[in-house]
């Protein structure tokens, strides 16, 4: 493999080049921090470090930060603390920053805007934005006067520089040598006193600019450059401008990883023993060293805000107000003089309408930490103190705590005797699919620590052994919780389950008839003890969404979703327990628009009492009677249609033969025997409408009088 140096190749290393042969350039600070102690000497101005003191973890993803010790003096008129943030944590840090200083009274915080470095680099006399090399550097100032050594010294104007081929200093193969390489070599132009020289940069052994704000601004590039070799750190400089000795303090909230707790559950002695462990992350890029570490428990709303990058809004643009030329125009020749007429009302609007566009111009419009409070909390070793903060709730660990950057560690957070009962719980819902299962082995947990305690697991120890895990949510103060971690293999059982819906209540009323109805869901409980031990047992019951308990009248307890009896199993029992709920139905029927069959289904339902059966059967008559009636009605309609169709078919034919024939006198008989039908008929029908509307009548006057 070949290995070649070529003058591309020690590009980062020309700024080091040139800071040693500039003589006094290095005056800009290379970060806020240098530029604070670039003024060092002024005993007006001191710049210190505020020592990182209390620390509070959220479980909600951030942390409280506190910096606080002593500052100034009777010199110092001003003092300057740097802090240094993750590119992700500079938003919330710009958020959430409280500044405590008895004696400043107009405190300043001062950062690097987002892309600040390219964009000032750029903004400089020399550009060193994009690692340019020296014969990009020295083409760039074309005009500017230099001195350089070649080793003689030589003074003169940049012309320019050009690339000519030539050859690398040298190649070297693993195995042996290789021919030199053709290679671009920089020339640089200078306009010196003895005319234009033209020297090869390689030449060049020291140079330097006689203009020396050029000098300047080159030297603040390097110092801008040597600054940002962390890219994923912003600083922040606080400026106090108290005078004198006193204590501060500086705290913000930032991103931080989730602190975790684990606990460990000792039901072996006749005192359960719960200890609990907490689990932080120090991923950081500073040493927390005898910090105050709290720890807090809760759900607070927090977001992120982007507030450090530049933000700029987007403006219309307005036309310029200008008079501009006249528009050209004709005029016809007019009637001479006539009255003045008034704009109409839709002439005005367009011209308001008018004035308003041309004069149209567009528009457009945190607290600190609290501090904690030690308290004394039980338990062989030493854990934390745990208070309410708000509607969360703050462990402080009662040592300071000593963590380096990028380290975790599991620290004590609670131990305390606690009351606790182990119990068998079989589980309605695990079982409801007809599967025999297995109840679980669990204990009932009584919050008797006096604290707060946070979600995580339990590793649970009994008989001096493992017994297994479990997993808790948030368990408040005086709280009842069960935990499952096991199963019992010498109890088994399973469910049955049943449904039936039945009549409760009838009642007419008005023409309407409500039927009320139970829907009973029955479970039936199996459960067999085949141990040689009493078990104390917890059925959990799903319960029906809607539906009231019913048998047994009432449950041992309650959640959202469940209800839990109590019970116990004899050595070699099985117990058989029965859960029925039911659901209130209700059902409204009007009986007008009932059909027949319909009124015969409910008139033979046994479920619906006798005598609401009765009145429904003769209500069916009625309703029969009624339903008869329009029906004969509707058959002497139609024979009256079909006469009368007939006699208009028979004086066309009459039309057609004309009445003096022996065929038209024919015609004219029929249509005398047809007038007399059609008479008879209109007789028949208006009877036939009179019983139609009687029956009606009587079936609509039964219903609507019908009160059962």
């Amino acid at each position: 493999m070949m290995k070649e140096i070529t003058m591309k190749k020690i590009k980062p290393f020309i700024f080091a080049l040139l800071c040693l042969s500039l003589p006094g350039l290095l005056v800009y600070p290379q970060a806020l921090r240098e530029g604070s102690r670039g003024n060092e000497a002024d005993p007006s101005r001191i710049s210190t470090d505020l020592p990182l003191k209390r620390i509070a973890l959220l479980s909600s993803g951030v942390g409280f930060f506190e910096h606080s010790g002593n500052v100034g003096s009777s010199l110092s008129k001003e003092t300057e603390i740097l802090l240094s943030f993750d590119t992700a944590s500079v938003n919330d840090a710009l958020k959430s920053l409280v500044i405590n200083d008895p004696a400043s009274s107009a405190p300043s915080v001062r950062y690097a805007a987002q892309n600040t470095l390219e964009r000032t680099l750029k903004s400089l006399k020399i550009d060193l934005s994009g690692t340019p090399g020296i014969g990009e550097i020295l083409n760039s100032q074309k005009g500017a006067e230099l001195e350089i050594s070649i080793p003689n010294p030589l003074r003169g104007r940049i012309i320019g520089v050009e690339y000519r081929q030539g050859s690398s200093s040298f190649a070297v193969e693993e195995y042996g040598y290789m021919p030199p390489r053709s290679t671009e070599e920089a020339w640089l132009s200078l306009f010196t006193n003895q005319g234009i020289r033209v020297i090869a940069v390689k030449d060049i052994s020291s140079f330097r600019f006689t203009d020396e704000r050029i000098n300047a601004d080159l030297n603040r590039a390097l110092d801008l450059i040597m600054s940002s070799r962390d890219e994923s750190a912003r600083n922040l400089l606080v400026t106090l401008n108290g005078t004198g000795s006193r204590a501060v303090s500086i705290s913000y909230v930032i991103p931080a990883p989730v602190w975790k707790v684990s606990y460990r559950l000792d039901l072996s002695g006749r005192d359960p023993l719960l200890q609990g462990w907490a689990i932080v992350d120090n991923d950081s890029d500073i040493d927390w060293r005898n910090v105050e570490l709290s720890l807090v428990t809760g759900r607070p709303v927090s977001f992120i805000q982007n507030l450090y990058p530049p933000y700029r809004l987007s403006r219309p643009v307005i036309p310029l107000a200008i008079a501009g030329i006249a528009e050209s125009r004709t005029y016809d020749s007019g009637y001479g003089s006539v009255e003045r007429s008034r704009p109409s009302a839709m002439a005005r609007a367009y011209s308001d309408r008018e004035v308003a566009e041309e004069s149209y111009t567009g528009s457009q419009a945190l607290s600190a930490y609290p501090q904690a409070a030690p308290s004394v909390a039980g338990g062989v070793m030493e854990t934390a103190a745990g208070k309410t903060a708000g509607d969360q709730f703050e462990f402080t660990l009662k040592s300071a705590v000593t963590l380096e950057r990028h380290q975790s560690a599991m620290l004590p957070l609670v131990e305390s005797g606690i009351k606790a009962e182990k119990i068998l719980v079989f589980s309605g819902s695990r079982a409801a699919g007809g599967a025999v299962i297995n109840p679980g082995i669990s204990a009932e947990l009584t919050n008797s620590s006096g604290m707060k305690l946070p979600a995580g697991p339990i590793t649970v120890y009994d008989g001096g052994t493992y017994a297994g895990d479990a997993l808790i949510d948030f368990f408040p103060e005086n709280e009842k919780r069960l935990i499952t971690y096991g199963e019992d293999l010498s109890v088994s059982g399973s469910i049955s389950t049943s449904s039936l819906r039945y009549v409760t209540a009838v009642n007419v009323s008005g023409g309407v008839m409500t039927i009320t109805r139970r829907q009973s869901y029955e479970r039936q409980y199996v459960i067999r003890n085949a141990s040689e031990e009493t078990k104390k047992l917890i059925i959990e019951h799903p319960l029906t969404s809607g539906a009231e308990l019913v048998e047994p009248k009432n449950a041992d307890d309650r959640t959202a979703g469940l209800y839990r009896f109590n019970q116990n199993l004899a050595p070699k029992e099985t117990l058989s327990f029965k859960v029925r709920e039911e659901t209130p139905l209700s059902e409204r029927i009007t009986l007008a628009q009932l059909q027949p069959e319909a009124f015969l289904r409910y008139s033979t339902n046994l479920e619906i009492p006798a005598n609401v059966r009765a009145v429904l059967v003769r209500a069916i008559e009625l309703k029969k009677a009624a339903d008869d009636a329009a029906q004969a009605q509707g058959r002497l309609e139609t024979q009256r249609s079909r006469l009368i169709s007939e006699q208009d078919r028979i004086r066309l034919n009459l039309e057609a033969a004309g009445n003096q024939s022996s065929a038209g006198q024919q015609y004219l008989r029929l249509l005398t025997a047809l007038d007399n039908d059609i008479d008879n008929q209109n007789s028949l029908l208006d009877a036939a409408r009179n019983e139609t509307d009687r029956a009606k009548r009587e079936y609509e006057n039964y219903l609507a009088t019908i009160s059962i």
